[in-house]
């Protein structure tokens, strides 16, 4: 199977910094990314991801700024 194949299964996976990407069924999930729980065609991992990940920033520079904010 390969990528761009509309058969390929995916995954969405999310890292430590709570930042989403879509990853082959066919292939181990790398280290540092969990899968979440939710398979499907790639527009369907997709639309998950647009759908659940609304602030694009990683959760590091998220806090960073509310921390800043609050001085």
């Amino acid at each position: 199977m390969s990528i761009d194949n509309p058969e390929t299964e995916f995954t969405v996976v999310m890292n430590d910094q709570e930042q989403y990407s879509i990853w082959p069924t066919y292939r181990p999930v790398p280290a540092g990314w969990q899968a979440v729980g939710v398979t499907g065609n790639k527009s369907e991992c997709l639309e998950h991801i647009n759908q659940t990940w609304t602030d694009q920033r990683s959760e590091e520079r998220r806090v960073g700024k509310e921390c800043r904010s609050r001085w």
